[in-house]
């Protein structure tokens, strides 16, 4: 799909506004050379005092024209504008649905502030393709033809005037201020995205960037960026105005000829002289319905740009898709099959996951343990397809994953994260993140189970949870997932943050509640895994070892010297907590 497809599907869905809006801006400017050729015709007549009707005919023409074309060019507006923001509207619909699901892969190829830029100024930018770029050769052809053929009744000479005239405001005018503005294609967008990127990383990390003394080193950067911006939306401020003023100098020019021309042909007696204001009126209203032809190169770039930069955002960062069409039951506990998955991060050598094979029954606990690196959290993400594996096939209940629609498998899931977004508002904001309403009972209770017994409901939230210790955070992420009701629990280092007594209060209310389904822990620390049915260690992307606690232990292998690294490490921090 290139930037033409994604344009043309949008004005084919409003084809009735546009057609409407075409007929009103060809009849608005039919009305408009009309009314200007009837008023230098009255003033002509009126010279050589004509009788009175011919004089009330042709103020009355002139009036109704008048309304005719105010009222026209009334719906050709409402229509058009109608149709462009119904278009704009359906084009940030579908971009925003197509690029929800490419999260968080979308994260390796975009910056945060280009990629808002994208989001906001480039689909913001097509609404002048219609506007600028396809509707006006439309009305021009079509308003031109029809004046054409009138002036052409009178004197063919001028009629071949205007068509010179034409052919210079609508190919000769736009051919140059392309050439002009070929060497400034997308500069403003580009310096545009590039000061939305800057200033999005200075805010994100002011408070690092005060406190190791380079925020002046940023504000610096910045403020090139802007100036950049500023100097570049000038030149093409400029170069608009430049094709502007060529067309304004081709139509007095055509204007100053007509009447030249005229002239000549009433001295030759091949034009009777009353028409002469007549046709020169009507050269100057038509070329005024073609002034939008000296701008249409500059938005036609913009637009087909701005367009390459949005499906380039999809196309670069899509996972192949083959329109699965089953479902997850969120009412069963669910099995996982792993059979040979592997996956590669874009641009990265190794494989963060490799030769992957492990099977996990439905209503089981499995424990992922292993060193940072080693390909835990990227497994969840496979599970949830939020990434494609290079290799190898995931099943969920005996069903490929690929099959499986991704909000099914969302649906049934309980899933904590390492980082987990918070949203500005309330902590019943980012408790009632699920379909189901519950209760200010419920929700309290559910702020009990996670140890926070003393929090309100209406207790702020700033923006990504700020005024949140990374404790809170992560009691508030687990009370979020426990009021869902999936029978396949995803966790993720969900208890880092928490002191060992907090952690064991969190998890046993948690395994109270997940004691028939299936659940997926990964961790670094190993205390309190005896609960599990059974321990997965990794390394480097492969399983290593797997086994209940006991078994491991008794095997005095990998996992049993992580635990005496632990068991040493606990015993050394006891120690010196005692001795202070």
């Amino acid at each position: 799909m290139n930037e033409w497809a994604i344009l043309s599907k949008a004005m084919i869905r409003e084809r009735k506004d546009i057609i409407l809006s075409i007929l009103g801006g060809f009849i608005a400017g039919l009305a408009g050379v009309a009314l200007f050729a009837a008023s230098g015709y009255l003033i002509s007549q009126s010279v050589f005092a004509p009788p009175l009707y011919t004089l009330i005919v042709l103020t009355s023409l002139v009036k109704l024209l008048g309304i005719l074309r105010a009222a026209s060019r009334y719906g050709e507006r409402l229509y058009s504008h109608r149709a462009t923001f119904s278009m704009l509207s359906r084009l940030r619909t579908s971009f925003f649905a197509k690029l929800i699901p490419l999260s968080p892969g979308i994260w390796n190829k975009n910056r945060s502030g280009d990629l808002l830029a994208r989001i906001v100024g480039d689909v913001e930018s097509l609404q002048h393709y219609f506007l600028r770029v396809a509707y006006p050769p439309v009305i021009v052809v079509t308003v031109f033809l029809a004046t054409m053929l009138f002036t052409a009744s009178f004197s063919l000479w001028i009629a071949c005037l205007l068509v010179l005239g034409m052919l210079a405001t609508t190919w000769i005018v736009p051919g140059i201020a392309l050439l002009v503005r070929r060497k400034m294609q997308g500069r403003v967008r580009q310096q545009r995205a590039l000061l939305s990127t800057e200033l999005t990383e200075v805010l994100y990390g002011f408070r690092d960037l005060k406190v190791y003394g380079q925020l002046s080193r940023r504000e610096q950067q910045l403020q090139q960026a802007s100036v950049a911006l500023a100097a570049d939306q000038q030149r093409a401020a400029g170069q608009l105005l430049l094709g502007q003023s060529m067309h304004a100098f081709i139509t007095f020019l055509v204007s100053w000829g007509v009447l030249a021309l005229g002239a000549y042909l009433i001295m030759d007696g091949a034009l009777a002289g009353v028409f002469l204001a007549m046709l020169v009126m009507a050269t100057l209203t038509v070329f005024e319905e073609a002034t939008a032809m000296a701008t249409l190169p500059a938005y036609k770039q913009d637009s087909e740009y701005a367009a390459q930069r949005l499906t380039e955002t999809v196309l670069d960062s899509a996972i192949p898709s083959l329109n699965p069409s089953c479902l997850l039951s969120a009412d069963l506990a669910v099995s996982i099959d792993l059979s040979g998955v592997s996956f590669q991060h874009e641009g990265e050598r190794r494989l963060a996951i490799k030769d992957f094979t492990l099977q996990i029954p439905s209503g089981s606990k499995t424990a992922i343990v292993g060193p940072s690196g080693s390909g835990k959290s990227t497994l969840i993400e496979l599970l949830l397809k939020l990434r494609t594996p290079t290799a190898g096939e995931m099943r969920l209940n005996g069903v490929p994953v690929r099959e499986i629609e991704e909000t099914s498998i969302w649906a049934a899931t309980n899933v904590v994260f390492q980082q987990s977004h918070f949203f500005r508002g309330t902590i019943r904001d980012n408790l009632l993140l699920n379909e189901k309403e519950n209760s200010d009972e419920q929700l309290l209770d559910i702020l009990a189970k996670v140890q926070l017994p003393n929090t309100s409901l209406t207790d702020a939230v700033y923006e990504k949870g700020e005024n949140l210790s990374d404790g809170e955070k992560q009691r508030l992420a687990m009370a979020r997932a426990m009021l869902r009701r999936g029978r396949l629990w995803l966790l993720d280092e969900p208890t880092s943050s928490l002191d060992y007594v907090t952690e064991q209060r969190v998890l046993k209310h948690l395994y109270e509640q997940a004691a028939e389904d299936t659940l997926l822990l990964i961790c670094h620390r190993l205390t309190g895994l005896e609960v599990m049915d059974r321990i997965v260690v990794m390394e480097q992307g492969k399983v290593v070892e797997t086994g209940s606690y006991s078994e491991l232990m008794e095997q005095k292998g990998y996992f049993y010297h992580m635990k005496q690294i632990e068991l040493q490490l606990i015993g050394e921090g006891g120690e010196q907590w005692h001795s202070q």
